[in-house]
């Protein structure tokens, strides 16, 4: 995610110079430097405080570490901090950088990876309204931004937008099995499956979904017969059951990321 956002960055108009990545890993920022141009660093407590805007693009379960390792560093005190780990909340930032920061907290999800990204945002009431548009121009790059009022808001995002990919994953491999046990050869099944949902997604981009539908599904035809048994067996239900879940699942995360101790020790 961070590559996508650098090179979304980047073909929007931000300066390669005004750009560093920092890794542990030094074959991963040598490959950044020689594709994008970009400063690279291993050492963030460096890199950092020169920073006006820092994005901890890290994975949530490594997220403590790394917020503790940057502590002791020398930030500005307006610098912003722009988190894109789900489930963290940001307060848990703020208590393991060790003091209060301007925190946005953004769920993106993996469509950024080609530019087609859908990212909810929230501010912390330190952010100011300059900050707030440079974080919503760095996620613009690489997708759609829509902004929340409430953090817990962000757990219905994960639900819809953060895992709602896999669900369209899962439902064109489904629709490939049953166009196999209909008598398709696998790849005939999986590339139809495959371009009707781009075809559709484009569609519903600039139309009403509901009209969409009813505009397929003819009276009496094949599209009604399939919908009438999608509506019988409980479609709506269980998509609703498992948005649930992963909203639940969400919140459990956030609340063990507000109980967990210092682990980082200098």
């Amino acid at each position: 995610m961070a590559t996508s956002l650098i090179g979304g960055m980047l073909a929007n108009g931000y300066s390669a110079s005004n750009i560093t990545a920092c890794d542990i890993d030094e074959a991963k920022l040598a490959g950044l430097s020689v594709n994008y141009g970009i400063n690279t660093s291993t050492d963030s407590l460096k890199s950092v405080g020169s920073a006006d805007i820092v994005i901890l693009a890290v994975k949530p379960q490594v997220m403590q570490v790394a917020c503790e390792q940057l502590a002791p560093a020398d930030i500005k005190t307006d610098c912003l901090f722009i988190s894109i780990a789900a489930g963290i909340r940001e307060s848990a930032i703020n208590r393991w950088l060790g003091s209060e920061r301007s925190v946005v907290r953004c769920m993106p999800n993996t469509p950024a990876l080609v530019q087609l990204g859908a990212t909810a945002l929230f501010a912390n009431p330190r952010v100011s309204a300059e900050q707030k548009s440079a974080a919503q121009a760095i996620l613009d790059a690489v997708g759609i931004t829509v902004w929340v009022e409430q953090e817990s808001a962000l757990d219905a995002v994960t639900a819809i937008s953060g895992s709602g990919p896999a669900y369209f994953f899962y439902f064109i491999e489904l629709l490939q099995l049953s166009g196999e046990k209909l008598g398709l050869p696998k790849e005939t099944a999986l590339l139809l499956a495959k371009q009707t949902a781009l075809g559709a997604a484009s569609m519903a981009q600039n139309g009403d979904v509901v009209q969409l539908r009813s505009q397929v599904t003819s009276k009496g035809g094949t599209t009604e017969a399939a919908i009438l048994s999608l509506e019988q067996n409980g479609l709506a239900t269980l998509l609703e059951k498992a948005t649930q879940a992963a909203r639940d699942r969400s919140v459990e995360l956030a609340d063990q990321s507000e109980s967990m101790e210092p682990v980082y020790k200098s």
